[in-house]
């Protein structure tokens, strides 16, 4: 290995992409373009990153299988950079799996870490669990353990255990400040920010409040009946009734708690529930259909009883009746909900993570953009979607080791 390309390896392990073009950025041999692909996306421009990758794929030999994996490992960052989220995921465990055969286990925790990225995006929390438990954090540079100590967090934040997501962070902030890359430390301290920003809304007895994470999480713990609009479930302590595939159900079950200790007039239920502006006999009818259906559910947390003018729950065990809800509720909230974190992304991807159609995702986006929430540039399968403005950066690329 000349020592150009070492020189240019360190530049990049280091954040500086500048530093390792001056040296490269004439050069046409795979390692060169390798390095120069790594250092064109972390300044931002990913297309041509992806190109020069690419060709460094087949500038290195059939003898050549790390450089190779460790290509593939980068242009796997890019589409997940890019929301690609279509991008072929086995490619990158084969990947992994030959650095790991070769002994470059710094570029296989790269691998992982990104697989476990992938793997929180679409929703997949119990995979991505399992492989970042078969990662061992204590042998990593502090680059790499600050991406493994954001994935902790990541995980940790999903399923609303604050205190393990902060500690996770303190240790992902010690080791980007080690590591010495701007772009790292700005990240983690993004991170922090959803540990303080409101993350859902408490409604009870007609007032509402927004809920920190934290907060969320000592909600679980409460003696509360909590109708819970994040997950569209019905829980009290330990006991846990999900309605997600029942939304009239859910629809009925709310409107009742945002009343409780009062009643719900049968012409706003059929409304919540329904979407009819009168209720005429066969709203009235399959109504009362409804409300049997949703009492039989929650027989074991609370009673759904008639009144004069409607209905009104009554929880079975002594406590308060208290609705989650998100932090901003409008339709096609979900799809701004993952726009939010200001990378671009595709329609398709936006549906894999969403786990709805892509046709729908595309209508949903399009209503978006005519109210100016949402922009898009490109065209066809380049197009991509984001929030404006754009107010993020792009994650730190590179290889732990020089090529």
């Amino acid at each position: 290995m000349d020592s150009l390309i070492t020189a240019a390896g360190l530049a990049l392990a280091a954040g500086d992409p500048l530093g390792a073009l001056d040296r490269v950025a004439l050069r046409e041999d795979a390692p060169a373009l390798a390095l120069r692909g790594i250092a064109m996306a972390q300044l931002g421009d990913l297309d041509r990153a992806k190109v020069l990758l690419r060709r460094a794929v087949r500038g290195f030999g059939p003898k050549e299988a790390v450089a190779r994996a460790r290509c593939i490992v980068a242009e796997a960052e890019i589409a997940l950079v890019s929301r690609d989220l279509g991008w072929p995921a086995k490619a990158l465990d084969t990947a992994r799996a030959t650095l790991e055969k070769h002994g470059d286990r710094l570029n296989a925790a790269h691998a992982g870490h990104l697989t476990v990225r992938r793997l929180m995006l679409i929703g997949r929390l119990d995979e991505a669990e399992r492989v970042l438990a078969g990662l061992d954090p204590a042998p990593l540079p502090p680059a790499s353990r600050a991406a493994h100590e954001l994935a902790v967090a990541g995980i940790a934040m999903r399923r609303l255990r604050t205190k393990a997501a902060r500690e996770a962070l303190e240790w992902a902030r010690l080791a980007a400040n080690r590591a010495g890359i701007a772009g790292l430390t700005a990240e983690v301290d993004s991170a922090f920010l959803v540990l303080e920003t409101p993350a859902a809304r408490l409604i009870a007895q007609g007032d509402e409040r927004p809920l920190l994470l934290e907060e969320v999480e000592a909600l679980q713990g409460s003696t509360a009946l909590v109708v819970d609009a994040l997950r569209y479930l019905v829980r009290k302590q330990e006991t846990t009734i999900s309605l997600a595939t029942r939304p009239v159900l859910f629809a009925l079950a709310r409107a009742l708690a945002e009343a409780w200790p009062g009643d719900v007039s049968r012409e706003e239920l059929v409304a919540r529930a329904f979407g009819g502006k009168h209720a005429d006999e066969s709203h009235r009818a399959r109504l009362r259909v409804e409300i049997g259906r949703l009492r039989a559910e929650l027989r074991t947390l609370a009673d759904i009883g008639a009144t004069k003018r409607g209905f009104a729950m009554a929880p079975r065990q002594p406590g308060d009746v208290l609705v989650l809800a998100r932090p901003i509720e409008e339709r096609h909230a979900a799809v701004l909900a993952f726009l939010a974190d200001g990378e671009s992304w595709a329609s398709s991807a936006l549906a894999l993570a969403l786990g709805a159609g892509q046709r729908s995702v595309q209508r949903a986006l399009e209503q978006l953009a005519l109210s100016g929430k949402v922009q898009s540039f490109g065209h066809g399968r380049a197009r991509r979607w984001m929030t404006p403005p754009v107010a993020g950066f792009t994650t730190t690329l590179l290889l732990p080791a020089p090529l």
